[in-house]
């Protein structure tokens, strides 16, 4: 202690000094501790970094709470944080308005598009609302196509044919009998004249904005063929809540929920070429022509608006608030899926789990030999531990192992090898290289017999027996690259169900400490998608497509990150990445390499990390299968605060 903190005068202002600290940086904790979802989570949250990249990691996941604090954004904890983002960022203000107004009378392109509305005993005001939605649409060129079923309330029919009257753009059909939802929404296609058609329910409402996005990004893209936004639900009271903020074009994920849903528009043609909405189908009719137009589009012909233009109305007789409202519904989304598949000539069955559907596709007669790779250096108790998982409880018939021994000098883990080395089931392969994951794996392949290998950490444990036929049936169809595996700690809540791209540093695994038996984000831990990149610890591809990509970086990325830049470069090569639910397997993670605890291993992690930033560069801000709404600073799939929408969007308030 220096003679100044004991003299009277010095130690009054060290104290005033230190109390302006503690002033500062208890918002900030409080703000961290929200973050990090709690003090013991916080505090594991806070050792990582440390162990990753030492105190400048911790001073990082500081600043990342102290400017959510300033940006008013806490970690996602209910409706009233959507209510408070809800008013910083997605309200218009009046000078917003105008602004859209202009943009939308200075489109070049400003196409007719049909909002078809069947109606079927409305309550008047939800009815007032939609319509009102519509009437209120910043971009002028709509029609409104309403088709009544044959209501039974004697009021409805003469107070849409007022509305009608009151705005040309608004048609209505009055149908004499009552053939259900899809034959009503046939019949509203019936009258529209646009070239695109947007669906409304008759008690939902759009954004006010809705369509002039429509209608930018038909601009933008003029082989645009099916565009689908963000939507929340509407309360009882009409406050907005349960944002599904969605990712881009996600094939898997498309065949595990509807993804497309609301708002969905189409080129009229499309709709009409498919023969419009299928009877049978009712309550998946959207499901359904979403299914049949993807089957006419390319991917590349899908967009998304990453905005809320559509807002659900939730009631007891809505699939909005349960889908035990209508089972009936998660029925014909099977019907649905399972015609989809048989019209594409696809050997697949869907079916229905609750909350999505599961997609089975089944392997061949002879399924092929993979080979699982695995490295090791003195890890007897826990390569012990994967290799008798493996063994005892893997149900794919045609599988070797490889262990690559990189350089292994403990006689009971050499004896352990030697034993169980039989030169068929098991190999072992000695490199006694420095350790080099991306160099281990990449010298292991060239040497695997297996038309599909199998990238897998000596730390991991099976827990579903069917995991590596869950995943070899994915990485045999063409359009795959890698495929992932659903990871739990010991602890049973979530370490990996796919990598999201910008999220820490670089990457980031979302839903991490989830409890496995919670579904996550609109049932993203659970439900099988496309993702950018998936963890090494468990990767299973082709082996030709590893080597037609390079495989992995062995000079610039020897240990961390060449999991993502290895997929980003599949990718790149046209395959798309999967995490496959329903492969489990317990992870001991970074057993085999150890922390980054000293200076040279933090240096190492930091080239790394900069290599991966210089190489991939904007990729890494806009992950497809990610949200710009939903935030990179935590691992919840909570909002972002501000959104990233590339340019901040002057008409709105934030």
């Amino acid at each position: 202690m220096s003679q100044s903190d004991t003299h009277p005068i010095g130690w009054l202002r060290t104290a005033t000094q230190q109390a302006g600290r503690v002033k500062r940086i208890v918002p900030v904790l409080r703000a961290a501790l929200r973050i990090g979802g709690g003090p013991r989570a916080t505090l594991v949250r806070a050792f990582e970094l440390y162990r990753r990249e030492g105190f400048a990691g911790v001073r990082r996941g500081l600043a990342i709470a102290r400017n959510a604090r300033r940006a008013g954004g806490l970690a996602y904890a209910g409706n009233r944080d959507y209510q408070d983002w809800i008013s910083r960022h997605d309200t218009l203000t009046e000078a917003g308005r105008a602004a859209l107004q202009a943009r939308a009378a200075a489109l070049p392109e400003q196409p007719l598009i049909s909002v078809l509305m069947p109606t079927y005993n409305t309550r008047h005001e939800w009815l007032a609302e939609a319509i009102d939605s519509v009437r209120g649409q910043i971009y002028p060129h709509w029609e409104l196509c309403i088709a009544d079923d044959a209501s039974t309330d004697p009021a409805l029919h003469a107070w849409l044919t007022h509305h009608a009257a009151a705005d040309p753009r608004i048609r209505v059909v009055f149908r004499p009998v009552n053939g259900h939802i899809c034959a009503a929404s046939n019949s509203a296609l019936e009258l529209a004249r646009g070239a695109w058609v947007a669906l409304l329910d008759h008690d939902d409402v759009l954004a006010e904005d809705a369509l002039l996005r429509v209608a930018e990004t038909i601009n933008a893209d003029p082989q645009v063929r099916m565009i689908y936004s963000d939507e929340d639900k509407l309360d009882a009271r009409g406050r907005r809540y349960d944002p599904y903020f969605k990712c881009d074009w996600n094939p898997e994920l498309f065949h595990a929920q509807n993804l497309f849903s609301h708002l969905g528009v189409y080129a009229t043609d499309l709709v009409r070429e498919v023969g419009g909405f299928a009877a049978g189908m009712e309550g998946s009719q959207d499901y359904d022509l979403a299914l049949r137009c993807s089957e006419r589009v390319d991917a590349a012909q899908i967009r998304h608006i990453p905005r809320v233009l559509y807002h659900w109305r939730a009631h007891p007789a809505s699939t909005s608030q349960s889908h035990a409202a209508k089972p009936y519904a998660q029925l014909a989304g099977g019907r649905a899926l399972n015609a989809h598949f048989a019209r594409l000539g696809i050997d697949a069955t869907a079916q229905g789990i609750g909350h999505g559907y599961r997609v089975r596709y089944p392997l061949p007669a002879q399924p092929p030999l993979v080979t699982l790779i695995i490295p090791t250096r003195n890890g007897l108790g826990r390569l012990r531990v994967c290799l008798d998982s493996v063994l005892a409880r893997t149900t794919y018939p045609n599988y070797e192992i490889l262990i690559v021994d990189n350089g292994s000098d403990h006689a009971a883990t050499l004896d352990y090898l030697r034993s169980v080395a039989d030169g068929d089931k098991i190999r072992v392969l000695r490199d006694d290289r420095p350790f080099n994951f991306s160099a281990l794996n990449n010298a292991a392949v060239r040497q695997t017999r297996g038309e599909l290998v199998c990238l897998l950490n000596d730390d991991v444990e099976v827990i579903t027996p069917d995991w590596l036929s869950e995943m070899a049936s994915y990485a045999l169809r063409p359009e795959i690259g890698a495929v992932g595996a659903r990871l739990l700690f010991p602890d049973d809540t979530v370490q990996h169900v796919g990598v999201v791209l910008g999220m820490g540093s670089v990457a980031g695994h979302v839903h991490r400490g989830l409890h496995r038996s919670q579904y996550g984000y609109f049932g993203r831990a659970v439900l099988t998608h496309a993702v950018s990149a998936v963890t090494a610890a468990c990767l299973l591809i082709r082996k030709r497509t590893y080597l037609q990509v390079g495989g992995m970086n062995e000079t610039d990325l020897k240990i961390a990150f060449n999991d993502i830049d290895f997929c980003l470069r599949v990718r790149a090569a046209g395959y798309r990445n999967v995490l496959n639910a329903y492969a489990g397997l317990y992870h001991h993670e970074s057993a085999t390499r150890g922390p980054d605890d000293t200076p040279a291993k933090r240096a190492r992690m930091a080239a790394e990390a900069r290599y991966i930033k210089e190489r991939w560069g904007d990729a890494l801000e806009t992950d497809p299968a990610y949200n710009p709404n939903l935030s990179l600073a935590v691992d919840d799939m909570s909002l972002a605060w501000p959104p990233r929408h590339g340019s901040r969007d002057p008409a709105l308030q934030g």
